[in-house]
């Protein structure tokens, strides 16, 4: 059933700013919301539902850039109100009974520290307010090993049933990563070559040119390993290996995922200086400016944070053995960049003399722009033989459909749009979840067991060199 209602807890933060309040007005801009749907925010902060609205305004005008309309805002505005709920005052969870009165499916966004997240849960069934029909999302990374996370879910799992917990990861909501699906299982072109067969290595790059902009504390507590690989790029990982689920409907899909998490090939003990490499940033140049280093941002504290990941997964199936996946992540690199490279293997035999023949590339990139390239060998026009040359054939996302799509949407619209229909295909399972942590614990318990140290690169590179011998031992190298 489509929800009536949506709670934001943490309305004044950052995160609700930014991305939720501006998605929800597109959804409504868009005629996607539900005629009587009401957005509530709820924080321990006394704001009057003028200021709120107010605030909310000035977030949703600076987020649409250039596709603000006062119309569209004064409709969704009158859906809006503000009440005052502190997770360690129960009884102002009462605040919430009356706005919630006589309604069914109700949502409850916990943009708050998953510290919070079992006193929330308790207190909005302990007030009434969550019904049996209530839906809870929380984000991702849900703790910060397998045993945090086990702990907040079995917290949630005491107020909500499993098939009400929405687990966000806003990766799965980008235009592109949807199309990934798309790409592999609605076309006969690929799928008979997407195995180790005719697929030589994956490659997969989620880079970042700024440092950790004033969140020093979190990221410190977490680094990219956990930040990143077991958040992001894991979903990515599974997107790309899969196998072809029965449907798309949410457990078809979710089950897939968890089985290539499960065939992940273990990296623990001595493995880890093989198989990973640990960067952290210092000062250097870029986009053109002089940048601090990482230890600098916090007035020069010591920290063994690593703020780069590169490593080598394997997936222990029939499909992907002998296949390296490569994954590179971190900040103060030289551009902000996401991509998934699949490299093909080498024609078995060449025909063409002495032209050196490149294997086909299939490059889908995430942003900053949205495409998706194929690199094919191409003869270039000349009466003197045979000379070839690489060509790539582009499919840009954003000009193919730029009359259906003028706007680049954000990726919490589709999420916050398919949580109000009940659909939870593009959230994270439980098991999923735990998965994932299983996977990265023995990294992180491998890194400390040998005192595994990130190594220092200079702001602007892409990161130490022993992420370019990582991929090089085995004759690859980074696509860039």
């Amino acid at each position: 059933m489509t929800a009536q209602a949506i709670v934001i807890i943490g309305a004044t933060g950052d995160l609700a700013q930014r991305m939720l309040y501006p998605s929800l007005y597109f959804l409504d801009a868009e005629n996607l919301l539900p005629p009587e749907f009401r957005v509530l925010g709820a924080s321990r902060s006394e704001v009057s539902d003028a200021d709120f609205i107010a605030k909310v305004e000035a977030s949703v005008r600076e987020r649409a850039d250039g596709y603000f309309d006062d119309a569209a805002f004064a409709r969704f505005s009158r859906r809006l109100s503000y009440h005052v709920v502190d997770a360690d005052r129960p009884p102002t969870f009462q605040h919430l009974a009356a706005p919630l009165a006589g309604l069914h499916e109700v949502i409850f966004y916990l943009s708050t520290s998953p510290s919070l997240y079992e006193a929330i849960s308790y207190n909005l069934r302990a007030a009434d307010v969550a019904k049996a029909d209530s839906r809870v999302i929380v984000e991702k990374p849900i703790g910060r090993d397998l045993a945090s996370c086990m702990e907040i879910n079995d917290a949630l799992a005491r107020a909500f049933d499993e098939r009400e917990i929405f687990r966000i990861d806003h990766y799965l909501g980008k235009e592109t990563v949807q199309n990934l699906i798309a790409v592999r299982f609605a076309n006969a072109l690929f799928e008979p070559l997407w195995n180790h067969v005719s697929i030589e290595s994956v490659q997969i790059t989620v880079a970042e040119a700024v440092g950790v902009e004033g969140r020093w504390g979190y990221y410190n507590d977490y680094g990219a390993l956990r930040d990143m690989v077991q958040n992001h790029m894991l979903q990515l990982l599974c997107l790309v290996a899969m196998e072809p689920p029965a449907s798309l409907d949410p457990d078809s899909v979710r089950n897939e995922k968890v089985k290539v998490l499960r065939s992940l090939r273990p990296i623990a003990g001595r493995e880890v200086e093989k198989m990973t490499v640990r960067g952290q940033y210092r000062a250097g140049v870029a986009d053109g400016k002089t940048a601090p280093g990482y230890l600098d941002e916090d007035g020069g504290a010591a920290s063994d944070t690593e703020t780069f990941v590169a490593l080598q997964a394997n997936i222990d199936n029939w499909r992907w053995a002998g296949v390296p996946f490569y994954l590179r992540t971190g900040k103060r690199l030289p551009s902000k960049s996401s991509e998934i490279c699949i490299q093909f293997r080498q024609v078995p035999h060449s025909i063409f003399g002495g032209d050196d023949l490149m294997a086909n590339r299939l490059v889908i990139r995430l942003q900053p722009e949205e495409e998706i390239s194929l690199s094919l060998m191409n003869k270039t026009p000349s009466l003197q033989g045979v000379q070839l040359r690489p060509v790539d054939l582009n499919l840009s996302l954003t000009n193919a459909f730029k009359d259906q799509e003028p706007r680049r949407r954000i990726a919490y619209e589709r999420l916050l749009l398919e949580a109000i229909n009940n659909n939870q295909t593009l959230f994270v399972r439980r098991d999923e979840a735990e998965a994932a942590w299983t996977w990265i614990d023995a990294i992180i318990e491998g890194w400390k067991r040998y005192d595994f140290k990130p190594a220092g690169y200079p702001s602007g590179a892409w990161g130490p060199g022993a992420a370019f011998a990582l991929i090089e031992r085995n004759g690859h190298s980074w696509h860039e």
